[in-house]
């Protein structure tokens, strides 16, 4: 039997884990993003799957399904306000002011951004701090609420990192994640190689939501997907500088004409490296304290 059969043979679809699971296919890209199903690489490079034993590792715990369920289940501003026992206005400045993190967003009708939020998040986000939930909140709060803050886009953009540095098998994918961050101009001025840059461009990870097909929401969608404040860009520069030094030293980007020579041994990615030897920091790039952090499910907001 070949690798790829043996894979195969061992693992399953996406979208039959999600069945198996009795998962809708939304709920069960969350629960891999928050590390409740684990998934494995596909064979040839080919899409994640999910081995049987994860499958039934899950099915046979006591609340399977309605715990995983639970686990995974999401809440816009006004129910996420019940939650806590606070006003909409209230949860939306905890929100804004980085107290409570998003996990996905949609675009309703009017194009206006929806944020998500785990509902197990926001219930224990409450019984650790009730302090934030009633009365004035901190002048720190305030203030950065006063000037315009709005950390949604930007804690949003950590969370999906940390998912596709968890997924990332080779140094060259796990920094393409993080070049996906960045715009175009920046992109360009940290990898000034051309070939390198076709190369991340091609390893680029697909967006999260289907793209709308109007330009005006497609805009949209793609401002959140980028990195806009100047000093989450900086951060993602340094962290891609970093991602860079070490996918380099795994082996050169492949040309558009030839197939890549160089591979990197089986199992070396994920034990050694630079990448691999760092530790978290909270206002350190992700080249110097995050990609381990994120692989081992740790929030790695910038």
């Amino acid at each position: 039997m070949t690798v790829k059969e043996t894979v195969t043979a061992h693992t399953l679809a996406c979208g039959r884990a999600a069945r198996q699971l009795e998962l809708k296919r939304n709920e069960f890209e969350l629960a891999v993003q928050l590390g409740h199903v684990r998934t494995t690489p596909g064979a040839d490079g080919g899409r994640r799957r999910v081995a049987a034993a994860e499958i039934e590792r899950l099915r046979a715990a006591p609340d399977f399904p309605s715990g995983l369920r639970e686990r995974v289940r999401t809440v816009g501003t006004s129910e996420g306000a019940g939650l806590a026992a606070i006003t909409n206005e209230r949860f939306t400045k905890l929100a804004r002011s980085g107290h409570l993190s998003p996990v996905a967003f949609y675009l309703n009708r009017y194009r206006a951004v929806v944020w998500l939020y785990v509902a197990a998040e926001v219930r224990e986000f409450a019984e650790r701090h009730p302090e934030l939930l009633t009365g004035r909140l901190p002048a720190a709060v305030r203030a950065g609420l006063d000037a315009g803050q709005d950390t949604r886009s930007r804690n949003w953009r950590a969370r999906r990192l940390g998912l596709l540095l968890r997924q990332a098998d080779d140094p060259w994918t796990a920094a393409a994640a993080i070049a996906s961050l960045l715009p175009p101009a920046h992109l360009a001025e940290v990898v000034g190689d051309p070939r390198e840059r076709a190369h991340l461009d091609r390893l680029r990870p697909d967006p999260p939501n289907a793209r709308p097909e109007s330009l005006a929401a497609r805009d949209i969608v793609d401002g959140i997907l980028v990195a806009d404040d100047p000093d989450e860009i900086l951060w993602h520069r340094t962290s891609l500088a970093l991602a860079l030094d070490e996918a380099r030293a795994a082996r050169p980007a492949p040309g558009p004409d030839g197939p890549d020579q160089h591979t990197v041994p089986k199992g070396r990615y994920g034990r050694s490296g630079l990448l691999t030897r760092i530790r978290l920091g909270r206002r350190r790039p992700v080249g110097t304290g995050r990609v381990r952090a994120a692989r081992q499910g740790v929030s790695v907001s910038p």
